[in-house]
């Protein structure tokens, strides 16, 4: 049996406080620290780990470290994805039947299993978009 710890909740809560934005454990620390809730580096990347392997947690690996985004569907659920918008760095999480049909298209004709839980789609957002169409920003 599983139980939530203070440490676990407060890292849950700062990633709540924050959905759209991925962060990284030292910006969670520096959160929490900022919220009179100081946890340290260590145990952050702990509740971290735990988090990411029971689902509620997407990690984001990136040639500058791990980010770290809250996934609204726990248990490895295989329909959401994150989309992460290349100009303003803003993640969105989404929930996406069609994604299943792609999924399955690549481990039946190329043998290749996805990982949902690791899966970020790049590419710019709606607000982007249409700043880049108005030639602003």
């Amino acid at each position: 049996m599983s139980y939530t710890t203070k440490q676990q909740q407060a890292v849950l809560r700062c990633l709540e406080q924050r959905q759209g934005e991925p962060l990284t454990a030292a910006d969670l620390a520096q959160a929490l620290r900022q919220e009179g809730c100081p946890v340290g580096l260590a145990t952050i990347y702990r509740q971290l780990e735990k988090l990411t392997l029971t689902g509620q947690v997407h990690k984001i690996n990136t040639a500058e470290g791990a980010f770290f985004h809250l996934c609204g569907h726990a248990g490895g659920h295989r329909d959401c994805v994150l989309l992460k918008c290349s100009r303003c760095g803003r993640v969105r999480h989404v929930d996406c039947t069609h994604l299943q049909s792609l999924y399955d298209h690549l481990e039946r004709e190329h043998h290749f299993r996805i990982d949902p839980r690791g899966t970020v789609f790049t590419g710019l957002c709606e607000n982007c978009t249409e700043e880049e169409a108005h030639g602003t920003k």
